[in-house]
């Protein structure tokens, strides 16, 4: 019997042997092609780039991943609790793999097998490290033993709390947030060191299954499970029973954190910053890269600059009339439901969508468009509310078939189950006032003419209608907001603000072609002094002053200043019929703003990589002696500005001087109203099409356009003066209150002389029609009168001849008319 025993005992033992011998090469075998676990060391997980206005404040995220890797130390210790609790109690003492918990799913899984229930696992979260960083998610046992073999070894290469801080910085939390601290921000909008007990064991319940736990549509089963994590965070006394039954008590409380942007009313500008980045680094780069970048918006400016443009597209845009409904719905039963599935204008909150419940002689009974939850859904109530008569008055007047024809009563206008926009009237419940989405649109750029730094932008009326950004994208004819760069170009050779120019009829033939241009009263002034054109804005004689110093010039000092890149040489540009963005336009001004210095517009100031460390800075200035090791009584350093000299100082000076002209008397005089050192100019293409003001202080250059995104005439009589520059004044009024009123620094050595304002010749200061004016040195007022363009006989010389290739550009149409 004994020998049996033995016998029996040798076979098992060397059977025993032979299966642990198998086991070794099998595993031995797998061994040999797993992944190079030593990757977790250069570890660099997508991570969300994050976009901010100068004074910090958040713009936009963007990622594929929405994560923020957060060292293990900054996590705090009840946010650790809850996740060891919730995947591994024995984390800090185990080698990687825990046995007991091993054992006890063995258990579980074969007292379940055959019951069609799913299978237990074991996993540490060194086990669900290996798994998410070196393997796939198979469903195998192949992948299982790899995933045991690796966890020893990463166990022997890495502490703890650098396993931990992988793993939570990792793991998928649902909404598109990967990582503890993308998730805090994504379901609680909050830090991680913001998160109550109950909130970070919610936390911890979703990397089992996000959608299982799905804070909406599973609630009851996602409270069950937090409630689950809690008793255990209770029980491996993390927490103790009082706070925990409290942390049990309280609802999910998740509140979705939007996405996209941020900041109101900068969407044109942070997508005008999201394809620069792509531009510059790659789309990997922005959606993984986790820079950090700080733009140039100025918040409290970029409202300023929205509320203006808005204001004024909308003043234009009803004086046209009413173009009728969004669209039209069923209100026959619950309207809200319907009304809650037409799209609105997110950033434009001041408004509300409606529809129309009933309409009369006196006015419009309205139902407000539901508010959705949380979650999505629509709220159960209903608000409804009155358009009265006179709040709707402008559409009285409203557009049938192509014709403005005027209505009777607003049942004319609307009738029930019409969707409209309305805006709820200050100190009032119910009582609202009809609106409608401009159809003329236009751009805006607010600019620091020294750094050339972007402080606002606006693309147009709405984004959320229309992601065309018309501050930087539009290409539009400046009109008469060009001259500026033809007078610039005269007076950086030559001619002063006194010389004179003939201001009469002028046709020049090209082949079978003439070109007559015209002013926009149609009218002649005769012989008039370089001032007196750029602030009455003269068409005849700005062509005269091109051709006689020759349209090369022109192209030359056009492309110095950024307008153009190849302008053509015909007469017609001189009047800023070419085409060109508002972008453009507002730099060339910041260089008659800043003395001639060049400018390279900026919408970032700096860039960051995931490390803090600065990968970008557009800042270019030197600064010698700024790292001295200590103070010795020596000056403070200076930045040293290398920007390239684009244009004489003086005559920089010289044309801001005739600009302050055209808003003291000229046709931008509305804007003297604001009592402030402003220089400017209009601006109104052929048919009024384009309606310009561009006009600066010494240290803020603001430029815009108004016109319909398909060109087409503004109407009879629209000017810049009109249209662009009231808009320009409103901005102004808001954006300089409470600031100095800074006067534009006369460079040294420029002579101010007293000359007769309609001669250009000396005169004496008392004496009337004078006007200080400033003289470059070695130059000053005509000893002589000589008045360019004017015959050799006293006529008014009107011929002149273009190049064969002009003639395109002489029926087209030159631009600039006023």
């Amino acid at each position: 019997m004994i020998r049996l025993i033995g016998y029996f005992f040798g076979i098992g033992t060397a059977l025993a042997l032979l299966v642990a011998a198998g086991v070794a090469i099998y595993i031995s075998h797998l061994s040999k092609g797993l992944p190079d676990y030593e990757v977790l060391a250069k570890y660099e997980p997508p991570v969300t780039t994050r976009i901010h206005a100068s004074d910090g404040a958040l713009m936009a995220e963007y990622a594929r991943e929405r994560r923020l890797y957060l060292p293990i130390q900054a996590v705090p210790d009840r946010v650790k609790a809850a996740f060891l609790s919730a995947e591994d109690k024995n984390f800090y003492n185990h080698p990687g793999i825990d046995m007991t918990g091993l054992g006890r799913a063995v258990l579980v899984n074969l007292q379940n097998f055959g019951s069609g229930k799913r299978q237990v696992g074991a996993s540490t979260i060194t086990q669900q490290v290996a798994k998410n960083f070196l393997l796939t998610s198979d469903q195998t046992y192949e992948r299982k033993i790899k995933e045991m073999i690796l966890a020893f070894r990463i166990e022997q290469a890495y502490s703890k709390d650098r396993i931990l801080e992988l793993y939570l910085n990792e793991i998928f939390f649902g909404f598109g947030a990967y990582g503890v601290a993308g998730a805090a921000l994504t379901y609680y909008d909050k830090s991680v060191n913001e998160l109550t007990v109950a909130e970070a064991a919610y936390l911890a319940s979703l990397p089992k299954g996000p959608n299982n736990y799905h804070p909406f549509k599973y609630t009851a089963r996602a409270i069950e499970r937090r409630n689950w994590v809690i008793d255990q965070m209770v029980d491996n006394g993390y927490v103790t029973r009082e706070e925990g039954e409290k942390a049990k008590a309280e609802p999910l409380g998740v509140t979705p954190r939007r996405t996209g942007t941020y900041l109101f009313a900068g969407e044109y500008f942070t997508e005008e910053v999201r394809r620069q980045i792509i531009a510059r680094y790659g789309e990997n780069a922005l959606y993984e890269g986790g820079l950090s970048v700080r733009t140039t918006l100025d918040p409290k400016m970029q409202l300023i600059a929205r509320k203006a443009m808005q204001n004024g597209l909308m003043k234009f845009d009803t004086l046209r009339g009413y173009r009728g409904p969004v669209t039209t719905i069923d209100v026959s039963g619950d309207w809200g439901v319907a009304l809650g599935d037409v799209k609105g204008l997110e950033d434009v909150p001041e408004w509300s969508l409606a529809v129309v419940l009933d309409s009369s002689a006196s006015g419009l009974s309205i139902g407000l468009q539901p508010t959705r939850q949380i979650s999505g859904d629509l709220v159960k109530d209903r608000i409804e509310g009155t358009v009265s008569r006179e709040d709707m008055s402008f559409a009285m007047r409203h557009v049938v078939d192509g014709k403005t024809v005027r209505a009777r009563s607003p049942a004319d206008v609307l009738k029930p189950g019409d969707v409209i926009f309305v805006q709820k009237n200050d100190g009032s419940d119910s009582a609202y006032s009809l609106r409608q989405v401009p159809e003329v649109e236009g751009g805006m750029i607010a600019m620091d003419p020294h750094t050339g730094r972007v402080l606002a932008m606006v693309g147009g009326f709405s984004y959320a209608q229309s992601e065309f950004n018309r501050a930087t994208q539009a290409m539009r004819q400046p009109g008469s907001s060009f001259k500026p760069i033809v007078y610039s170009a005269a007076l950086d050779n030559g001619y002063t603000p006194a010389s004179v120019i003939m201001d009469g009829p002028i046709t020049i033939q090209s082949g079978n072609t003439t070109w007559t241009p015209k002013n926009y009263d149609g009218t002649v002034a005769g012989p008039a002094t370089l001032r007196s054109g750029i602030e009455k804005s003269r068409n005849l004689m700005t062509v005269r002053l091109a051709n006689d110093m020759g349209m090369k010039l022109v192209v030359e000092y056009a492309e110095r200043f950024g307008v153009y890149d190849n302008l053509a040489p015909y007469l017609p540009m001189a009047l800023g019929s070419g085409e060109t963005t508002v972008m453009r336009m507002v730099s060339a001004y910041s260089i008659m703003a800043n003395g001639g210095k060049s400018i390279k517009p900026s919408l970032i100031d700096r860039i960051q990589d995931r490390y803090g460390k600065t990968v970008f800075k557009q800042d270019e200035r030197g600064c010698e002696n700024c790292n001295a090791a200590e103070w010795q009584n020596q000056p403070e350093p200076e930045l040293v500005d290398n920007s390239e000299q684009v244009l004489d100082p003086m005559t920089a000076y010289q044309i801001t001087s005739m600009m302050e002209g055209v808003v003291e008397r000229g046709t931008g005089a509305t804007i003297a109203e604001l009592g402030r050192h402003i220089a400017g100019k209009t601006g109104t293409t052929n048919d009024e099409k384009d309606a310009w003001f561009i006009g600066y202080t010494p240290n803020l250059v603001v430029g815009l356009y108004m016109g319909y995104d398909q060109p087409k005439g503004l109407g009879k009589g629209a000017t810049g003066g009109g249209l662009a520059a009231p808009i320009f004044k409103d901005f102004m009024r808001v954006a300089l209150d409470g600031t100095p009123n800074v006067d534009f620094q006369v460079p040294e050595g420029m002579k101010l002389i007293a000359i007769n304002r309609k001669t250009g010749m000396r005169a004496g200061e008392d004496a009337a029609g004078t006007i200080i004016e400033a003289f470059k040195p070695g130059t000053g007022p005509a000893d002589s009168y000589w008045v360019i363009g004017m015959g050799a006989d006293g006529s008014n010389a009107s011929g002149g001849s273009l190049s064969p290739q002009a003639n395109q550009a002489i029926q087209s149409g030159g631009g600039g008319l006023y």
